[in-house]
């Protein structure tokens, strides 16, 4: 019996062993195995660049599952060859967020398609080593030749508060603008080959001196820029001198600041309006410049309302009077045109309305836009008849005068706008102003005039051989 026990204790203890070397085995495989399948390091790169340029920039992330990052390298792979332009050798934590700039010039590469590759390894241990591979690989091409900007014409001269036009020609380039000091004018497509145009219209407080210049750049971060010959000339403005009377304020100061404590002086709520809501219309202005077309849509010159006067004129600085003393200067931004209570509203020209609504000092607004940049705003309406987005014909009624936003009587105020910029409405009222400032330097780079002077110019030519006697503009008989 007791021959028995001692086989069947021996066989358990083997078994016992067996299954602990097992367990053994088994956990340190799978612990291995755990620690083999641990992710390699996880790179991002934002935004992902499709050209390397002379000056490209872009974010590398990088983000390690375990351990630390022990090294990092950025790399511009070409054919057999490539460059490093980024080491990291050092460990950086779990993460690792590092801006890179890529002088694309000084790689030592030839332009055309080549590989962005991260490279990146963690200290964490593992059994095996991993057989070496980028975190990341991006195609992109190396693209170093700027753009190319040819400037064909400009308008001669431009005065301060005046508008003008830059032509010219680009290629190799994606985007363009004309940059007068730290404004900039949208350009755009006008014919073959490149030639583009840029309507430009300076603020009344424009440094003579300033220079005027087209800036291009294209994907890979390549700019170039060419000056433009105009000169800018110096205008005298206006002042005047505004009476704040306590009626007005009391009316005025509640309709546009709604919110204003009770306890607050009108005197204060004026101020606010006059200089902060003055300041919000402006931004207005400059986001709507952005809703334009990328062709002329205005025909001809623009016309003023009839049997309106100008009683405040552009760019007049106003002093308001308080009590006798001042409190306050603005810019008064466009001519102040009256006539009868509620007169019809016209349309200085064909185009968009690309606003309609409250505005602020403005009060009841409409901007129109002609295309281009170009666009003419009207406010302090009684009521508006349109609503963004309508199409307007030139003489097409917009609204009534009114006396809506900081207006002291029944009015019209009408700005024209280059850009979300105030210059002075006389020149585009003026069609001998458009053709010599407009139409001539289009002219001069071979391009047809805009805002339909040319089909008109076509209309009369076929006019005229068609009855070579006759006048286009004779009246039948």
């Amino acid at each position: 019996m007791m021959a028995d026990v001692a086989p069947r204790s021996r066989w358990k203890v083997r078994v016992l062993g067996a299954l602990l070397v097992v367990l053994v085995v088994g956990g340190s495989a799978a612990y291995l195995g755990w620690r083999q399948a641990a992710p390699p390091v996880r790179a991002v790169v934002i935004p992902p660049p499709r050209f390397i340029g002379l000056s490209t920039t872009f974010t590398v992330v990088l983000e390690a599952a375990r351990g630390r990052i022990a090294q990092a390298e950025v790399r511009i792979a070409q054919g057999g060859g490539g460059a490093v332009v980024l080491t990291q050798p050092t460990p950086a934590g779990s993460r690792l967020e590092t801006p890179v700039t890529i002088q694309g010039a000084t790689l030592g590469l030839r332009e055309g398609a080549a590989t962005l590759e991260v490279w990146a390894r963690d200290d964490y241990w593992r059994p095996l080593r991993r057989t070496d591979a980028p975190a990341v690989s991006i195609p992109v091409t190396i693209d170093l030749t700027p753009p190319s900007i040819d400037v064909l014409a400009a308008t001669q001269y431009v005065s301060q508060g005046g508008g003008g036009i830059v032509v010219f020609r680009l290629r190799g380039g994606d985007a363009a603008e004309v940059r007068a000091g730290t404004l900039a004018f949208s350009s755009f497509p006008a014919g073959d080959g490149g030639a583009r145009v840029a309507l430009i219209g300076l603020p009344w407080d424009f440094r003579p001196g300033t220079p005027l210049t087209v800036a291009a750049h294209d994907e890979a971060g390549n700019a170039a820029t060419r000056g433009v010959p105009t000169e800018i000339r110096t205008r005298h403005f206006r002042s005047d001198k505004i009476r704040l009377a306590e009626s007005f304020l009391e009316t005025k100061v509640p309709e546009l600041l709604p919110q204003r404590p009770p306890t607050q002086p009108l005197l204060d709520g004026f101020l606010l309006i006059n200089r902060d809501l003055r300041r919000q219309a402006e931004e207005e202005k400059r986001r709507a410049a952005l809703r334009t077309a990328s062709h002329a849509l205005w025909e001809g010159a623009f016309v003023q309302p009839r049997n309106t006067k100008v009683f405040s004129n552009f760019a007049e600085m106003r002093t308001y009077l308080y009590g006798g003393r001042e409190v306050d200067r603005q810019v008064h931004l466009g001519y102040d045109l009256a006539s009868f209570r509620q007169s019809p509203v016209p349309a200085a020209n064909k185009g968009v309305v690309a606003f309609a609504g409250p505005l602020t000092i403005y009060g009841n607004a409409v901007i129109v836009d002609h295309g281009l940049g170009l666009q003419t705003l009207y406010g302090h309406l009684s009521s508006a008849g349109v609503k963004a987005g309508d199409p307007v014909e030139k003489g097409q009624e917009l609204g009534r005068t009114g006396s809506t936003g900081l207006a002291m009587g029944d009015h019209l105020h009408f700005e024209v706008l280059v850009d979300g910029v105030s210059i002075t409405p006389v020149e585009w009222w003026d069609a001998k102003w458009i053709r010599d400032h407009i139409d001539r330097p289009l002219e001069q780079a071979g391009l047809p005039a805009l805002g339909g002077a040319a089909q008109r110019a076509a209309a009369a030519t076929r006019t005229l051989a068609g009855d070579p006697g006759r006048h286009p503009r004779a009246s039948r008989r």
